[in-house]
């Protein structure tokens, strides 16, 4: 078990709120996709699961997991809580009289059934015809050469209370391809990485949510953040239900900012407001969106894996790498490239080579959070062996990372 890396990868629904995850699961020794080993593998991801705890792992949230014939006809597929995963099948099952026969009994035992990642075509649905009653999802890989004909097979599914789920979607010209067809869900990589569009102005608002940061992380007086911050009418607002949510504890209800910045202080205040600038990176309806949790994910672990390489580490350096993992992500908020973004901010020249250049011992972590986030486990072993870190404590901080960011999601909807 201590060779497997856990990931999630979000699946989105139209408006690109989080509907669900994908597991993916890598073998560290191997280096390669443990869907070779599907057996071993669904039987590795069950022990870390329950050791690590299914509500940690996902938060509210179901999560797909990809099954082939062996795992689908073991036993140990009864253990897997119908609460929150979906059952993905492999398009490698044939659908045999056996098979059916199994489908019937976990349809029976309120297991939520898919077909995992399958090319859309008249064929593979008639593969599916008996078992399509049984079916929540119908996962299917979207191509640039996708039309007419294509969204009547999706209807067809759609008319049996299937819901579609467009995988695949690695890039925007992709995705609308997939609005078109009025597919259900939405799932690649276009979710979880930048969007950026070049030479673009700043946006003015976002642009004083930037400046009202880098007061706060210099010795601007405290009078004139509470005015800047008073001017901010919708933030100032944000920041209060935030603070007054039941994840806060204080002993009288804060009424004021002046009030804010002498109990809660700068330095928590500044990665809040961080995290608030990626939160209106979307639309309006999108309260969490995929890359807020991306950025404080990647906060999580430039922090964690500082404290794995240098235990006696002190607090300024942890907020120097919080700083770079949090600014890593700015220039999809703001369209232009990430060096202009920085002649705007007062930050260190190591933090600034960290981010530009991946200099220093923050720009080695800043390449090893973006390894993790590629699965690219031949980097990470590399990591691993060139600081001599243990990969138990990698993913040890990889898998307390997504539970901090599940509960950071939880305070967001309680704001």
């Amino acid at each position: 078990m201590s060779s497997i890396y856990l990931a999630r990868q979000p699946i989105v629904n139209i408006d690109e709120n989080l509907e669900a995850y994908e597991i993916m699961y890598l073998d560290a020794n191997k280096q390669v996709a443990v869907s070779n080993d599907r057996y071993q593998s669904a039987s590795v991801i069950n022990s870390v699961l329950n050791k690590f705890g299914t509500k940690e792992f996902l938060s509210e949230h179901k999560a797909f997991i990809k099954v082939d014939e062996k795992f689908l006809m073991s036993d140990l597929i009864k253990t897997i809580p119908t609460d929150f995963f979906i059952l993905s099948l492999s398009e490698n099952i044939d659908i045999t009289e056996r098979i059916l026969e199994r489908i019937e009994q976990l349809y029976e035992q309120k297991f939520t059934l898919a077909i995992h990642d399958i090319d859309l075509n008249s064929d593979n649905i008639k593969k599916y015809q008996e078992i399509l009653n049984k079916l929540s999802y119908f996962k299917i890989n979207v191509y640039v050469d996708m039309g007419l004909e294509d969204k009547d097979l999706i209807v067809e599914l759609q008319d049996k209370e299937i819901k579609v789920v467009a995988t695949k979607i690695e890039d925007l010209s992709v995705y609308q391809i997939a609005k078109n067809l009025e597919c259900d869900l939405f799932q690649g990589y276009c979710f979880s990485k930048p969007k950026i569009l070049k030479n673009e102005k700043f946006d003015p608002s976002q642009f004083n949510v930037l400046k009202l940061y880098n007061m706060l992380i210099t010795d601007t007086n405290i009078d004139e953040i509470t005015t800047e911050f008073e001017n901010n009418h919708a933030l100032s607002l944000q920041l209060l239900q935030f603070l007054n949510s039941a994840n806060f504890h204080f002993r009288n209800k804060i009424s004021s900012i002046h009030h804010v910045l002498i109990l809660v202080g700068r330095k928590p205040l500044s990665q809040w407001l961080m995290l608030m600038i990626y939160s209106k990176s979307l639309t309006k309806n999108v309260k969490v969106s995929p890359l807020m949790l991306m950025v404080k994910n990647r906060t999580e672990l430039m922090q964690n894996l500082l404290k794995v390489l240098k235990p006696d580490v002190k607090s300024n350096a942890l907020g120097e790498a919080y700083l770079v993992g949090a600014l890593s992500l700015i220039d999809t908020i703001f369209k232009v490239d990430l060096a202009e973004i920085l002649e705007h901010i007062n930050i260190s020249d190591i933090a600034k080579k960290a981010l530009l250049k991946d200099e220093g011992t923050l720009g080695m972590l800043h390449k090893a959070v973006r390894d993790i986030e590629d699965f690219n486990i031949s980097a990470i072993s590399d990591f691993s062996k060139r600081y001599r870190v243990l990969e138990e404590s990698i993913q040890e901080v990889i898998l307390a990372a997504i539970e901090n960011v599940n509960e950071f999601e939880e305070s967001m909807k309680n704001s």
